[in-house]
């Protein structure tokens, strides 16, 4: 077991001890970086002192709402990456990071106009770069698959960890407890999912019904088709093919996941900038910051001391659900979705700190 694996797994007392900034020392060099690099896309696209710290403040923005959005999103990775063996953590902290950065925030919004438009890739990037507004327009109308797909795998993610007959530690008792002997009957998160998507796929305006439900079926299919992916690997690894495969199954899980966190925030930093460079670089600083709160938390051992942290991300993965699917009929800013997140990890933060005061102080001296 190497040094890594070990903090994993123990985070022993000088994995605790270790500072902040040691975990974040990256994130501020991007962040600095990344700032400097939209003070000159500022100077070069306006060139005016206004224009240019217009869109300085857009960075800043951008990164400031990724962060508070990708709260939970870092807990769940923490979770997951725990798990992992040492080579498949490093390979999701270097790997998994460009995906991240790159794919989620770049390729994938250029995909989007690509297939809509049905033009080239390079042509996709000429049209973000010469004209920004027909660009976030073709994008916006991408929204209402993007957010039926997203919204699926998330809900499904959330309920998958409330709806678990073996989950032993609950936040809120009186529902957690029920919902895991629940849990009892075959697929019963599949069935409230596929319930959710036939009603909101009513809901929506004429063309956009089908649209919506065959997005939302992929999304539910994804999540499926990643768990039996995972489970074959997690199957081979136990007889002995680890080498080969172990840790892959949770890689792919955790970079979808990463996807479905990112639609929103994606969709969304078009209301703020229709340039898809700034909107690149806003975001980019933010991720930086998830791989480094991802970190931070699988070796100070934070999940296992803060018993309820978990729970937090869940409910708040949940609710970011539910917001992707409302979004499909009434648009609901950003910033409420990240507070929203942010404070219920803050209320589940504070209630573990309470346990472990009120089991402290009946400790034996």
């Amino acid at each position: 077991m190497d040094d890594r694996q070990t903090r994993a797994a123990g985070a022993p007392d000088d994995a605790r001890s270790t500072s902040i900034f040691h975990y974040f020392k990256w994130a501020f060099v991007v962040t600095a970086v990344g700032l400097v690099l939209g003070l000159w896309l500022g100077w070069e696209s306006t060139g005016t002192l206004p224009g240019t710290l217009s869109i300085f403040f857009i960075v800043a923005v951008l990164a400031v709402l990724e962060i508070s959005l990708s709260f939970d999103n870092a807990i769940v990775n923490a979770n997951k990456l725990k798990t992992m063996t040492p080579k498949w953590q490093r390979r999701f902290l270097t790997w998994g990071i460009l995906i991240a950065v790159f794919g989620m925030r770049v390729i994938f919004p250029l995909l989007i106009v690509v297939i809509a438009a049905n033009i080239g890739p390079l042509a996709a990037l000429t049209l973000a770069a010469t004209e920004p507004a027909a660009y976030a327009e073709i994008m916006h109308e991408a929204h209402i698959p993007i957010a039926a797909f997203g919204g699926t795998f998330l809900m499904m993610v959330g309920l998958s960890f409330f709806f678990d007959e073996e989950k032993d530690v609950h936040w809120f008792g009186w529902l957690e407890s029920r919902l895991s002997r629940i849990a009892a009957i075959r697929s019963v998160e599949i069935t409230l999912v596929i319930a959710l998507m036939l009603i909101f796929s009513r809901l929506q305006g004429e063309g956009m019904r089908d649209v919506f439900l065959a997005s939302a079926i992929w999304g539910l299919a994804t999540f499926l088709v990643v768990e039996l992916v995972g489970a074959a690997l997690d199957a081979s690894q136990q007889t002995g093919r680890a080498a080969a495969s172990g840790g892959l199954g949770a890689f792919l899980y955790l970079e979808v996941l990463d996807a479905s966190f990112s639609f929103d925030g994606v969709i969304g930093a078009f209301a703020l900038s229709q340039n898809l460079f700034v909107i690149a670089i806003g975001l980019g600083i933010g991720a930086m910051y998830v791989r480094s709160m991802t970190i931070m938390l699988v070796e100070k051992g934070t999940l296992s001391e803060y018993r309820y942290l978990e729970h937090g991300a869940f409910y708040a993965i949940t609710a970011l659900s539910v917001v992707m699917y409302a979004q499909s009929l009434v648009h609901i800013p950003e910033v409420i979705t990240g507070l929203g997140g942010a404070v219920l990890i803050g209320v589940a933060w504070w209630s573990s700190v309470r346990v472990l005061k009120r089991e402290g102080a009946a400790a034996p001296a």
